[in-house]
C-alpha cells in the first residue's frame, strides 16, 4: 500500500509541475495543445477519417448506367457491308469490343490519359496530388483521373463539376477497379468518351476523323484520337486555331513519347511516324435523299418477320446489313429524275404537274432479296415511303393474277371447258359480266369492241371485258387465294370475292407486294416474300455480342411451273410493237410485264420482269394537305397518263442501266398443255428491233389488231392530245343490262403475237381494212 501512495504522491507532483511550468510561459504560448493531444487529436481524425470512408464505401452503390452512356444510333449499311446509308438516333455511338480495337490504339489512349493504368487500384493519389499542387501553382487545371475515374464519369455519372460528384467518382472507382478487368473499363472507356465532330465512342471517331472502321486505325491515327480525348474540340486540326493546332500535334507527340516510355513502342519506330492530317468534317449521315425510305423498308422487315420488336430496334446500337444493292438504287433515282421529273413543269402546269408521286421496288426472283427501291424524292421533304403505301390501286396489273388463277382450275361459262391462254371470249366493250355476284359492264378503253379474242391477245392489249369474265370463271375466291399465295397481302382492301369488280385490280398492294408476286411468276411459281436485311448485330460495352437468329429464306409453291410460266408466256406479249407496254422493247432484253391504269386515271403501274430482275412501278398523285388522290391527267401536258407511258419509261430506263454489261438471260418456259401458240419455243430470245413481221395463213377477222411496226417507233415531242394506253379498271357499277351471251371457242388457234425476237419470228396478224382502231395503250409511248 505503501509503494502505491507513493506512486501515486510522485505523479500528482509531476502534473502539478507541467501546470506551474505552463503558466509561466507567456499567455500565446499556453494556447497551443501538446504534443500529447496533438497526437490524440490526429489519432482521432485518423481513425474517423478510416471509419467514414469504409462506410462511405459501403453504402456508396455502383449505379446503373446513365442513358446518354448507353445510347447508341443504328447503322444502315448497304449490301456491301461497308457503304453506308444511314445512322439514326440521337448519340453518334457504335459500342465495340476490346479485340475491335487496335493494341497501338490501347496503348496510345494508356500513355495520353493514366500512364499507371495497368498498375494503379482506379485511382492515382500521386496523381491527384500533383495535379493539385499544378493547379494552385499556376501551372493550368489538371485532372489527375485516371482511366477509371473517367470512365465512372461517363459512364456511370455526370459531367456535374460539384465535389458530391467527385467523391462518388472515386469511391466508385475503386469498386469498379474490384469488379472489372482492365480490358473491360478500358473498352467501357473508350466506347462512352466524346471525340468531337459529333463522335461518341471509338468506333464513331475512326468513321468522323479518318473514315474508317476503328480496326483499320494505324498507329499515328489511333495516337491522335488518343490525344482528342484532352480537348476533342480544340484539337480538331482540321478547325483549330493555329495556335490550337500546336497543342494538339504537341499533344500528339506527348502521346507518342510516352508510348516510347512506357515500352509499347520503339524510338527508332517512334522517330519515323509523320502527323496523320484527318479528314474535312462531313455532314451527318442522316435520313435525307433515299436514305430514309431504305431504312424504312428495313425496319418494317426486321418487325413484320419477327425477327426484333420496334423498342429494341429503337434502343439503338445495332449495324444492319440490308440486301440494298447501291449502284442499283442510284440508278432507280436516275429513272425517275430522268423519265418523269425533268418532264414536270410545275411553274407552267401548277394544277398537274405538282405532287407526283412514284412508288417502286426492284426484286431478285431466284432470291426474295430487295435490291431497290423508290419511296419518293426525298425523305427530309417528303417523310412518307411510298414503296411502301397500300392505298393506290394496281388496275390491270391485276389481271395475270385473273389468268393464273383460271389456268390453275377455272373452266369457261361459255362451254364448261378448261380455260387456257388460247380460250377465246367476247371482247364486246361493256359487255355484261355473267355468274358474278354483283352487276358488272366495265367498258375497254375508248370503247372498242374487239369481238372474239384469246386471252393471250386480251393481255396485250388489256382488254376489261374479257377478264372481268374470265376472273369470275376462274372463281373469285380462287383468284383471291392465288393472289395471297404469290403473295398479295390478304389484308388489303379491294380483295373482295363479293365484288365482280375485284378483277381488274381495285386491290390496293405496296409497290414492293407487287413486285414480290410479279417474282414468283419470274421464279416458275415459287415465291419468296420479299426480304431486305441480311445481318443485323449489337455490341454491348461489356463486350457481349447480340446477334438475333435471322429467317431462313424458303420459297412457297404459289403456281405450279406450267401455270406460271404460261403466264409468263403470255406476258411477254404485253412488252411488243402491238403490246400496251411496248415502250419495254427499248430493254433489247427478253422481258414480260402487265401495265395498269386505274378508274378516273388516279394511278398508273408497270410490273414486269426479266429472268434475273423483278421490279414494279407505280404513278400517282396526291394533296398534299388532305391526302385525297388527284388524277393524273394533264401531267406533263398529256391528257391521260396510262400504264404504258411513264411507269413503263421508268421501269425500262432503270432495267436498262442495271443490267448493262450483264450476260442477256432467257426465260426457260415449260407452260402447261395447251397454253402455248403453235410453234412456241420454251426459251426467248432478246428483243430485236429489226425483227420482221409475217402474216400467217389464218386469221380470225373478230379480234382486230393494229399493224406491227418493223421497229419500235420512236418518241415525238409532247402532244397533250394523245390518246392513253391501258384501259383504267372502271368502278362496279350498281346495275348493268341484261347478259347477253357470248362467242367463247376454247381451245382455238392463237394468233401469234409479234414480240420480235428470233426465238418467235411469227408477226400479228394484219387487219382488215376495216378493222377499228385497236384501244389499250398505244404501239408506242405518249410523246415525249
Amino acid at each position: 500500500m505503501t509503494l502505491r501512495a507513493d506512486h501515486r504522491t510522485r505523479r500528482q507532483a509531476k502534473r502539478a509541475a507541467r501546470r506551474e511550468a505552463r503558466r509561466a510561459k507567456p499567455f500565446w504560448r499556453r494556447l497551443l495543445p501538446t504534443w500529447r493531444v496533438t497526437l490524440g487529436a490526429l489519432t482521432a481524425v485518423l481513425l474517423l477519417a478510416v471509419g467514414s470512408f469504409a462506410v462511405l464505401y459501403l453504402i456508396v452503390p455502383v449505379p446503373d448506367a446513365n442513358a446518354h452512356a448507353v445510347a447508341q444510333n443504328n447503322i444502315y449499311l448497304y449490301s456491301d457491308d461497308t457503304t453506308e446509308i444511314a445512322r439514326t438516333g440521337a448519340v453518334n455511338r457504335t459500342d465495340v469490343t476490346i479485340t475491335q480495337i487496335p493494341p497501338d490504339t490501347q496503348h496510345a489512349v494508356v500513355s495520353a490519359e493514366d500512364r499507371t493504368f495497368y498498375q494503379n487500384r482506379g485511382i492515382d493519389l500521386k496523381g491527384m496530388v500533383r495535379a493539385g499542387w499544378n493547379t494552385l501553382t499556376g501551372k493550368g487545371m489538371q485532372g489527375g483521373s485516371t482511366i477509371t475515374q473517367q470512365y465512372v464519369k461517363n459512364y456511370y455519372l455526370t459531367q456535374d463539376q460539384t465535389i458530391e460528384r467527385k467523391g462518388r467518382e472515386l469511391f466508385i472507382a475503386l469498386k469498379v477497379d474490384q469488379q472489372r478487368s482492365k480490358n473491360e473499363i478500358l473498352t467501357g472507356y473508350l466506347n462512352s468518351s466524346y471525340f468531337g465532330r459529333n463522335a461518341y465512342g471509338i468506333q464513331s471517331a475512326a468513321h468522323a476523323y479518318y473514315g474508317v472502321d476503328v480496326s483499320q486505325l494505324t498507329l499515328p491515327q489511333g495516337a491522335y484520337l488518343a490525344a482528342l480525348l484532352q480537348a476533342p474540340s480544340v484539337y480538331d486540326v482540321k478547325t483549330a486555331t493555329p495556335a490550337n493546332r500546336e497543342k494538339a500535334v504537341a499533344r500528339w507527340n506527348y502521346t507518342l513519347d510516352g508510348m516510347v516510355q512506357l515500352g509499347f513502342l520503339t524510338a527508332a519506330d517512334r522517330a519515323a511516324i509523320t502527323f496523320p492530317d484527318p479528314i474535312d468534317p462531313q455532314p451527318a449521315t442522316g435520313l435525307g435523299g433515299q436514305a430514309g425510305y431504305l431504312v424504312g423498308v428495313a425496319d418494317d422487315y426486321l418487325v413484320s418477320a419477327g425477327i426484333i420488336d420496334t423498342p429494341t430496334l429503337k434502343a439503338g446500337g445495332w449495324r444492319i446489313t440490308t440486301t440494298f444493292d447501291k449502284p442499283k438504287q442510284d440508278a432507280f433515282t436516275r429513272a425517275v429524275q430522268q423519265e418523269l421529273t425533268d418532264e414536270l413543269d410545275p411553274a407552267k402546269r401548277p394544277a398537274t404537274d405538282t405532287d407526283v408521286r412514284v412508288a417502286g421496288a426492284s426484286v431478285e426472283p431466284a432470291t426474295g432479296r430487295v435490291v431497290a427501291v423508290y419511296g419518293g424524292p426525298d425523305y427530309a421533304k417528303q417523310p412518307y415511303n411510298d414503296a411502301l403505301r397500300q392505298d393506290n390501286q394496281i388496275g390491270s396489273t391485276f389481271k395475270p393474277i385473273d389468268l393464273a388463277a383460271g389456268l390453275n382450275s377455272g373452266r369457261s361459262s361459255g362451254d364448261g371447258r378448261p380455260i387456257s391462254t388460247e380460250t377465246r371470249y367476247d371482247g364486246t366493250s361493256e359487255r355484261p359480266v355473267t355468274g358474278g355476284p354483283t352487276p358488272y359492264a366495265p367498258p375497254n378503253e375508248d370503247g372498242t369492241d374487239y369481238g372474239s379474242i384469246t386471252l393471250r391477245q386480251a393481255m396485250a392489249k388489256s382488254v376489261n371485258s374479257v377478264y372481268a369474265q374470265e376472273g369470275v370463271d376462274a372463281g373469285l375466291a380462287h383468284v383471291r387465294e392465288t393472289a395471297v399465295r404469290l403473295g398479295i397481302p390478304d389484308d388489303v382492301p379491294g380483295m373482295d370475292p363479293a365484288n365482280t369488280s375485284m378483277t381488274l385490280g381495285t386491290a390496293t398492294p405496296s409497290a414492293l407486294d407487287l413486285a414480290g408476286a410479279y417474282a414468283a411468276f419470274a421464279n416458275h411459281g415459287q415465291a419468296y416474300t420479299p426480304w431486305s436485311v441480311t445481318k443485323l448485330e449489337r455490341v454491348h460495352t461489356g463486350g457481349a455480342i447480340d446477334v438475333p437468329k435471322m429467317p431462313e429464306h424458303v420459297p412457297v409453291t404459289a403456281l405450279d411451273r406450267g401455270t406460271a410460266d404460261a403466264v409468263t408466256d403470255v406476258l411477254r406479249d404485253v412488252i411488243s410493237p402491238r403490246g400496251t407496254g411496248a415502250a419495254a422493247l427499248d430493254l433489247g432484253r427478253p422481258a414480260a410485264g402487265k401495265t395498269g391504269t386505274t378508274d378516273s386515271n388516279l394511278s398508273a403501274w408497270f410490273a414486269g420482269y426479266t429472268p434475273e430482275l423483278t421490279t414494279t412501278v407505280g404513278l400517282f398523285r396526291e394533296n398534299p394537305k388532305t391526302h385525297a388522290k388527284e388524277p393524273l391527267a394533264g401531267t406533263a401536258g398529256y391528257t391521260r397518263v396510262n400504264g404504258g407511258a411513264f411507269p413503263t419509261e421508268i421501269w425500262t430506263a432503270y432495267m436498262a442501266d442495271v443490267l448493262d454489261g450483264t450476260d442477256v438471260q432467257h426465260f426457260e418456259l415449260q407452260p402447261s398443255r395447251g397454253n402455248t401458240q403453235p410453234s412456241t419455243p420454251t426459251s426467248s430470245a432478246p428483243a430485236s428491233p429489226t425483227a420482221t413481221a409475217t402474216t400467217p395463213s389464218a386469221q380470225p377477222t373478230t379480234a382486230p389488231s393494229a399493224p406491227a411496226p418493223s421497229a419500235p417507233a420512236p418518241k415525238p415531242q409532247p402532244t397533250p392530245t394523245t390518246p392513253p394506253a391501258d384501259p383504267p379498271a372502271p368502278a362496279e357499277p350498281t346495275q348493268a343490262p341484261p347478259p347477253t351471251g357470248q362467242t367463247h371457242t376454247p381451245e382455238a388457234p392463237a394468233t401469234p403475237s409479234s414480240r420480235p425476237t428470233s426465238a418467235r419470228p411469227t408477226a400479228p396478224p394484219t387487219p382488215p381494212p376495216t378493222a377499228p382502231p385497236v384501244a389499250g395503250d398505244p404501239v408506242t409511248p405518249p410523246p415525249r
